[in-house]
């Protein structure tokens, strides 16, 4: 049976660096820097690429506007739904918070839950005349029931886990440990979410393969690699909080028949462009594109757009020069580009379950 195209008057997104627009840069404002954003927009706009992340494709696909930072206050219209993500955002209590060196957003998932919960609060109070904020950035209350709601989280749990400040624990410890709680604390904030929104479209994204980025591979540079050049053990156990994420949302469909909850594989959908670059016409997919020094250009103490010294001068810690051909960005994050080609993968349903694309997300099936 063909189905509709879904029409969502909104979209709300909770996650981390991966689909923040702005909300740690409005906390910190000094959290992202040139050449931040460079690609697209031509400035920084709080963005962790050279431009557009794939949060941002969604809102297009939708002919929606991008997503305001929840936390920036400064002319963001929320009428078409708020963006609750901030980079360095875990599922669970961070052990160590920003400004710390090391440190993890301190607008974890509870925090993001609770700030959607005030701006839904905040619409009610409006319907009914006795709010003090303009009706026209705020979502309609009927907005909330249609919305669509995405999730993209937890690959800072790992890494915090695995070799934050007060982490270092096994991958076994990390196995048994870390992303149970990481299950529980989803599955927590979902329902929260679900039963204070009255949505029914959800569509929640698994983390990608973290031994393939340079932030990891420098850590760990006698790790066994596979065929794309990846730290294996650490791809593994993304691939074990994948599966485990899969089982919860399994459960979720049981527990709320209603929703129609989409498990989408962002970590195939990526890994693909480490394995086949120039099969999407990308190269050098291990390399930072905006980094120094190394085999994969990348400096833990020294990141894209900050300074370092180079013979006495002080130079910026700059991009490459095409970097409409590079997956990696900055040694965590990805370029434009290869979020483009993610987006355009994950978009058609061919890797989500149950196997539906994005336009169709508001169905059950």
């Amino acid at each position: 049976m063909a189905l509709d195209d879904c029409h969502f008057p909104a979209i709300f997104n909770f996650g981390d660096s991966n689909s923040d627009t702005g909300g740690l840069a409005a906390a910190f404002p000094h959290a992202v820097s040139p050449p931040y954003g460079e690609t697209f927009f031509h400035d920084t706009v709080g963005r962790y690429s050279d431009g557009r992340v794939i949060l941002d494709f969604i809102a297009n696909s939708f002919d929606l506007p991008f997503l305001g930072a929840y936390l920036d206050s400064l002319g963001n219209n929320f009428k078409h739904g708020a963006n609750f993500a901030t980079s360095a955002s875990t599922i669970r209590l961070p052990k160590i918070v920003l400004p710390d060196n090391g440190g993890y957003s301190p607008f974890f998932l509870d925090f993001q839950t609770g700030h959607f919960q005030i701006l839904k609060a905040t619409s009610e109070t409006q319907k009914h005349g006795v709010g003090t904020v303009n009706s026209d950035s705020i979502p309609d209350m009927n907005s909330y029931s249609k919305a669509l709601y995405t999730f993209d989280i937890g690959q800072n749990d790992l890494s915090q886990g695995l070799w934050g400040l007060n982490g270092n624990l096994t991958i076994d410890e990390v196995k048994n440990t870390t992303i149970p709680d990481m299950i529980d604390g989803f599955v927590y904030n979902f329902k929260n979410i679900y039963y204070s929104s009255g949505g029914k479209a959800f569509w929640i994204h698994n983390t990608g393969p973290i031994g393939c980025l340079p932030y990891c591979l420098i850590r760990f540079p006698s790790a066994e690699k596979d065929k794309a050049g990846c730290a294996k053990d650490y791809n593994e156990v993304a691939q074990y909080y994948n599966s485990k994420l899969k089982e919860a949302v399994v459960q979720l469909r049981n527990d709320l028949p209603l929703a129609a909850i989409t498990y989408v594989d962002v970590y195939s959908a990526k890994y693909a462009l480490f394995a086949e670059p120039e099969k999407y016409g990308l190269e050098k997919p291990l390399i930072a594109c905006c980094g120094y020094g190394g085999d994969y250009n990348y400096n833990m103490d020294r990141g894209c757009g900050g300074m370092i010294d180079v013979n006495g001068s002080q130079i910026l810690v700059g991009s490459c020069q095409k970097p409409w051909l590079r997956v990696n960005w900055d040694g965590i994050h990805y370029t434009e580009a290869a979020n483009k080609v993610v987006f355009d993968k994950i978009s058609s349903g061919a890797y989500s379950d149950p196997p539906i694309p994005l336009k169709h997300a508001c169905h059950r099936v």
